[in-house]
């Protein structure tokens, strides 16, 4: 088994990838995790693992600017089991919990691409990379006209004046 990638977090809270030799964002490290890449966060300074701590920052930042999964009621019980629960046992309850909603969702997802002959969310996805492309052109097309060419003067489409007759030279 091959160790852990490396990621450095550093005084001035900036984290650091050592194998890819730069430094990297919370983004990054979802990235990561998305990618199921196996990873550790040490603190520069003490030496100590911090990975968890830089995972529930990763959360905390797809709570507030992402789609949120986690309700206010949800956190206020996790909170309050931490004085009322043995920790193994609720952080083996979550973690089964959560493989099992996992597999549940693929299998779901494999009956619905039988059924159906088609991913539905990756139909999804492909639709809207398709559709976002189209509109991406679209507005290049739109804005040729204002952009100024490399003689400095704008392409207007056509050679007509304000008065609609045609400009000569």
């Amino acid at each position: 088994m091959s160790k852990p990638r490396v990621i450095k977090k550093y005084p001035n809270r900036r984290l650091y990838d050592t194998e890819e030799s730069r430094y990297i964002t919370l983004a990054d490290v979802k990235e990561l995790v998305m990618n199921k890449v196996d990873f550790e966060v040490i603190d520069k300074k003490s030496g100590e693992d911090i990975t968890r701590t830089i995972l529930l920052q990763v959360i905390s930042e797809q709570e507030q600017h992402g789609d949120a999964i986690m309700t206010e009621d949800f956190l206020a019980q996790i909170i309050r089991a931490y004085g009322s629960v043995v920790p193994d046992f609720m952080a083996r309850y979550l973690e089964q919990s959560m493989s099992f909603f996992m597999k549940q969702q693929k299998f779901l997802q494999g009956q619905v691409k039988s059924v159906v002959g088609t991913d539905p969310l990756g139909a999804m996805a492909e639709m809207t990379q398709k559709n976002f492309a189209r509109l991406q052109s679209l507005q290049e097309e739109m804005l040729k006209g204002f952009v100024p060419d490399a003689d400095g003067s704008a392409d207007k489409g056509d050679d007509d004046d304000a008065g609609g007759r045609k400009r000569t030279g």
